[in-house]
Order: structure tokens, then sequence, then C-alpha cells
């Protein structure tokens, strides 16, 4: 609550919101310049994701999915009875996504091509023309571009403004989560066009009924506040980062591409390591958690998140090169 004057008062278990708390619906259209038709509101991000790919998706449908990736999007898409299809963002690549090899992936059967802006967990961010590209290969086949964003308001310039706005092709998939650091609220949006926003409005009827009331009423105060929230997000990233660059650049082993925003990275092992041995040592050991890559596909990578308290961070790091110096003997 200290983060978010006025939440207490805010707190009403008895309002109705079955389409979507209409404050918190009309202050996020405002926001992003839309019209409220065009906003879903949801169960933070996970939630949105969800609802999105149910208002797109029937059993059988195919969906491009990029990878490395956050997991639960293609967990979605197989509970929801469609086929993944796995589009690569590769290390050689710097994590850019091709469009040339997307493009073979594309076929009449693809629903929709499923992105993170910027990438998780690389925190690569993708440009405007990259955006439109991968746009004009769904449009070819009918297709949607869901872009999950909750790391995009970190971003500086142009890569902050939601892909929805591009053209009705993408729909973008937003929270209160990871740039505004109020992940405990759960609120979260989609941003389409109006049909699929309908659409989407029918499948969380089923989902979830209606939202949290208490976190949709405070979510219309933090919508109202998030500049200053970007700002205090802006005081714990920007320090974070500079202690990360250094942390990378001083260890020999360690290569990275370096991330455009976010809160995470994806740093490479030397050939030959296993990012699973060194989770489990550093956990173990020195009692600081970094995610293993293989869960992304690639064991010498480990994920990296520097989005919390700086001295915490600062202990990470250092219990973390201990580890790394513990393998290498």
């Amino acid at each position: 609550m200290d983060d978010l004057p006025g939440g207490l008062s805010a707190v009403d278990l008895n309002q109705r919101n079955e389409e979507g708390y209409p404050p918190l619906v009309r202050a996020l259209a405002a926001r992003f310049g839309v019209e409220s038709e065009r906003i879903t509101s949801a169960t933070g991000a996970t939630g949105a994701m969800f609802i999105a790919l149910g208002a797109l998706l029937r059993p059988g449908d195919k969906v491009i999915v990029e990878w490395p990736s956050y997991d639960p999007i293609q967990g979605a898409v197989r509970l929801l009875g469609g086929e993944v299809v796995d589009f690569s963002r590769e290390w050689s690549d710097g994590f850019k996504p091709s469009s040339d090899n997307l493009a073979q992936l594309v076929s009449h059967e693809v629903r929709a091509i499923v992105m993170t802006q910027p990438h998780d967990p690389s925190g690569v961010q993708m440009t405007r023309q990259e955006l439109l590209e991968i746009g004009d290969l769904a449009d070819a086949v009918g297709a949607k571009v869901v872009v999950d964003e909750v790391y995009a308001d970190t971003l500086q310039g142009p890569g902050r403004e939601p892909a929805a706005k591009l053209r009705d092709t993408f729909v973008s998939v937003r929270s209160l989560s990871k740039s505004y650091g109020l992940p405990g609220l759960r609120v979260g949006w989609l941003i389409s066009d109006p049909i699929t926003a309908e659409r989407a409005q029918r499948v969380r009827d089923l989902s979830e009924g209606v939202g949290c009331v208490p976190g949709e009423r405070m979510g219309v105060l933090a919508v109202g506040q998030m500049d200053r929230l970007l700002e205090r997000a802006q005081e714990i990233l920007t320090p974070n980062r500079k202690l990360l660059d250094a942390f990378v650049a001083s260890r020999g082993e360690l290569e990275w591409v370096p991330p455009d925003g976010g809160a995470v990275a994806f740093p490479r092992l030397p050939d030959g390591w296993d990012s699973e041995e060194l989770a489990h040592v550093a956990y173990k050991d020195f009692d600081v958690g970094v995610v293993p890559g293989h869960l992304f596909g690639y064991r010498r990578h480990f994920r990296v998140g520097f989005g919390g308290e700086t001295s915490l961070l600062e202990g990470g790091l250092e219990a973390l090169g201990r580890a790394i110096d513990r393998l290498s003997g």
C-alpha cells in the first residue's frame, strides 16, 4: 500500500465487474490512446495471454511461438488444443527475429504468432520495422501477432508503444507487474481490435467469471500513477543494470547479448559448461538462484533477474561469482 497512495481506501469487495471494471478499462484506454472497446482486462499478463489465445484458437490450429520463450505461453497453446511451432531466435543473430526464417513456418494453418517485446529471456528489443515485417507475414495467412509486452515500458523511445496500435493484426498483452512493480494486484489487459476483444471477454467469462474487485479498483489508481511508477522502476533498474554490466565484464567465463530493456538477461557460459550444474551449485552452496538455460533450450545459458533491491543484487552477483569459481576449479 505504501507504493500506491489511496490504495487502502479503494478496497471494496462488492463492486460487480463482469465486463471488466469500467473505470479501469476507461483509464487504460485513455493511457494508451485507444477506444475502450479495444481493452480487455484480465488477471495478470498470464491471464491476458490465455484469454487472447482462447479468443483466437480452435483445437488443431497452429501457433508459432518464439524460442527461447516464457514457458506458460506454450503451455496455454497446448491446453487450448493448439499445436506449437517453434520459431528460433538464435544467439548467433543476437536473439533478433529473422523474418526470412519465420516466413518458412507461416502457413494457412497458423492462427497466431507469439512474440515478447523485449524478448524474454534475453531482453533484446524488436524494432518497429521488424514488428511490421512479422505483421505482414501474419496478414498473408489471416493470422494475428500476439505480443507479450510486460517489460515494454522499461524501454526507451518508440519501443514502448503497444504493437496493437500499429494495426489490427497485433494484439498487445500487458500488466502492472513487470514494468510497474505491482505484481500482487494481478491486473493485466490486452489491447486488440474490437472483435478480438469481444471474443476475449467471452473467454474471460468462462475462465475467470469476474475479475479481482480490489485489484481492479486499485488498478485504476495505479494507471493514474504510471509515470511515477515508471520513475521508481528506473531508479531500481538503472543502477542494477550497471552492476550486472560490470559483473559480466569482470567474468571472463561469461558473454552475453546486452539487454535493451526489461529486468532479465541471458548470459552464456563457456563451451562444455552446463548451466543446470551452475544453478544447482549456486542455490545449494551459495543461496542464490538463477534459472538454468535448459528450460529455454540453451544449456550453456542462464536467466538472471535484476529487478530487485540493489543490495540483494550485489550480494547475489557476488555469490554467483563464487559459484562460477567453484565450477571453474
